[in-house]
C-alpha cells in the first residue's frame, strides 16, 4: 500500500475517449508496481481500449465512450484499493556512458553549480544505483528511471535544447534518463551511451521494459 495513506488518487478526463489516473504520494517503487498491477488488471476490463502504465499514473482507453462515468470511476478507486505491489523481474542492463565534455555532457557545468558538487562526485552518484525502469514514454524506448540520488537532482531547464541526440543521458528534477532517440528536451545532459534503446530491425524493437534495472557504466569522464 502506499505510504501517503491520507490522499486519493486522482482520475481526470483525457477527451472522451480515456481517461488518466495519477497515484498518490512520491516516486516510490511499491506505488509504481501497485500502478503495473493495476494496468493489467484494468486492461482486461470489457469497456478498456488499454491500459498503459505512465510515471506513477495510468492511461485508460475506452472501445467506447462509457455510459456512466462515475461508476467508472468508483470500479478504479476499488482496484487500486486492493491492487498489492506487483515486481516485474526483469533484465540488468549495463549502459557504457561517456560522462562530462561539450560533446557527451554540454550540461554538466549547470548541474555542477546548481549542486555544488564536483564532476567526479556527479559521476559517482550518478553511476552507483541500479535504477528501475518505472515506465516507457515522452517517446519511443526512452524509460523513466526511478531512484536517483537526491543529492544531483537539478531543475529542467528553462529554455529547452531543440534537438538533442540520441542516447543523451540526462537529468530532469529529481529524475535521470536517457534519450533513445534525437529530439527537444527540457533536460540537463550530463552523457552520452552508444547504446540503441529503440530499432525497427530489432525485435523487440524497444531495448528496456518496466521492471527492468539499469546502470550506468563509467567508461570515460571528461573534465
Amino acid at each position: 500500500m502506499s505510504s501517503n495513506q491520507g490522499e486519493r488518487p486522482v482520475i481526470s478526463l483525457l477527451g472522451t475517449t480515456a481517461l488518466l489516473f495519477e497515484a498518490p504520494g512520491d516516486l516510490e517503487l511499491t506505488t509504481q508496481q501497485r500502478i503495473w498491477a493495476l494496468a493489467i488488471e484494468a486492461g482486461k476490463w470489457p469497456e478498456a481500449g488499454e491500459a498503459v502504465p505512465g510515471m506513477n499514473n495510468m492511461m485508460l482507453t475506452f472501445s467506447t465512450p462509457p455510459r456512466d462515468l462515475s461508476a467508472l470511476r468508483v470500479r478504479l478507486l476499488a482496484a487500486w484499493d486492493h491492487c498489492s505491489a506487483l515486481p516485474l523481474e526483469g533484465r540488468i542492463i549495463d549502459l557504457p556512458v561517456i560522462y562530462g565534455g561539450d560533446d557527451f555532457g554540454p550540461h554538466m557545468a549547470d548541474v555542477v553549480a546548481h549542486t555544488g558538487l564536483s564532476i567526479d562526485d556527479i559521476v559517482e552518484l550518478h553511476s552507483a544505483p541500479l535504477y528501475p525502469v518505472y515506465a516507457l514514454g515522452s517517446h519511443p524506448g526512452f524509460c523513466y528511471l526511478g531512484g536517483m540520488d537526491p543529492r544531483i537532482a537539478t531543475p529542467r531547464r528553462k529554455v529547452p535544447i531543440t534537438n538533442l541526440p540520441g542516447g543523451a543521458v540526462s537529468i530532469g528534477g529529481v529524475q535521470t534518463g536517457v534519450s533513445a532517440s534525437a529530439g527537444p528536451s527540457g533536460w540537463n545532459t550530463i552523457g552520452r551511451t552508444t547504446m540503441s534503446f529503440f530499432d525497427l530491425a530489432q525485435d523487440p524493437p524497444i531495448l528496456c521494459a518496466p521492471g527492468d534495472l539499469v546502470r550506468f557504466r563509467v567508461e570515460r569522464v571528461i573534465r
